[in-house]
């Protein structure tokens, strides 16, 4: 029997309500598969992308712990009077995706991008948009995905 999914979630709390939301609907997705997971908080979607190199850089560099399956960014950004949201939103999104790639995470992106945080919230919660529940299982399946290409044990 093999253990379920070790997932690391990095959560953007610049809207703190929005953002425990989603974690909320990101780790009973984890925890329905019978998977763990580490919640490191960064202050804002910007910083999601450095966060999960620091994470990759700390599995080339440290042996002995288990590493991580796959990993859910979740964070909020609401768009406000300049352009300040377009290039926080670009930036994040491109920063996840090229690492992603170059490293071929397993990665599930719930970084809402929103016109108000009203819609942000309805699109967070678990009773309504549940996009932390989403953005575990787009998680969980690229594992999956991963998985299906290494040789059978």
């Amino acid at each position: 029997m093999s253990e379920g999914p070790y997932i690391l979630v990095i959560n953007a709390r610049f809207y703190e309500d929005v953002a425990d939301e989603l974690v909320k609907g990101a780790v009973a997705a984890i925890e329905a598969v019978d998977g763990t997971h580490l919640i490191v908080e960064v202050p804002g979607a910007f910083e999601i992308p450095a966060a999960l190199r620091m994470a990759v850089r700390s599995m080339e560099l440290v042996g002995g712990r288990r590493r991580f399956d796959g990993f859910i960014l979740l964070g909020c950004v609401v768009r406000g009077e300049t352009d300040h949201y377009d290039h926080v939103c670009r930036e994040a999104i491109h920063g996840i995706n090229d690492l992603a790639v170059q490293y071929s995470l397993a990665v599930g992106m719930g970084i809402l991008t929103c016109e108000t945080k009203d819609q942000a919230m309805t699109r967070a919660s678990t009773s309504s948009g549940n996009k932390g529940g989403q953005a575990a299982a787009a998680a969980l399946k690229m594992i999956d995905v991963k998985r299906g290409f290494l040789p059978p044990r």
